[in-house]
């Protein structure tokens, strides 16, 4: 009786790992690669798509629109480059408003990334670059004088924005939870070398992500 007495003892019984410290799945070396699929809210919000292929070696997708909010300063001081060719003399034109219809925007990243572990378990810190297509549509509001003839009106044009450019990345990555979410902090630097090669800008977000095998 002795013996199936010591059997309940629940002082020898073998401890059982809790399941809320244990990072399911992410990221058991042999069971590279995986799959994370969520999204991104800042400037640019997005879908986001990563491919973890090796424990350092990762590529990112994000597809959405940028936050046309913080970019109302610029696009009404570029409304002028498509005015220009067509002033003539005595002719004279005047921005009345501008309204973004869409900003969309595409960018593929190549990520290296390495444990951080001594800081946070489970936190891993990334940087990499790629590349960033972007295509904005604006509608523009203008009022046209024309001092020969007296005339004034006021007309809309709409423009179509199209560029592209390299982007650089530094983000940190957190994935210390007991269900297969990934959560994950970023700041990007795009530069302009299609339409603008003069103009360049600092993004950025936070995400989830469900990864998966």
């Amino acid at each position: 009786s002795s013996r199936f007495a010591n059997t309940r003892n629940p002082r020898i019984q073998k401890s059982r790992p809790n399941k809320a410290s244990i990072v399911c799945p992410i990221f058991d070396d042999r069971l590279y690669p995986y799959h994370g699929i969520g999204i991104k809210l800042g400037d640019p919000m997005a879908v986001t798509y990563k491919l973890y292929a090796s424990r350092n070696l990762a590529f990112s997708f994000d597809v959405g629109r940028t936050a046309n909010g913080l970019y109302n300063e610029y696009y009404s001081n570029v409304f002028m480059d498509y005015m220009r060719d067509s002033l003539k003399e005595g002719v004279s034109v005047q921005q009345l408003s501008h309204r973004v219809l869409s900003d969309l925007f595409l960018e593929g990243k190549l990520l290296y990334q390495w444990d951080a572990e001594q800081i946070s378990k489970g936190l891993q810190v990334y940087t990499g670059a790629g590349w960033q297509w972007r295509s904005a549509d604006i509608r523009y509001e203008y009022l046209y004088n024309d001092a020969l003839t007296g005339a004034s009106q006021v007309n809309i044009f709409n423009q179509t924005r199209f560029t592209y450019g390299p982007v650089a990345v530094l983000g940190f990555e957190y994935a210390y939870f007991s269900i297969p979410i990934s959560a994950f902090i970023e700041v990007e630097w795009f530069y302009d070398v299609g339409l603008d090669p003069s103009y360049n800008r600092f993004q950025g977000g936070v995400g989830l992500r469900y990864v998966f095998r």
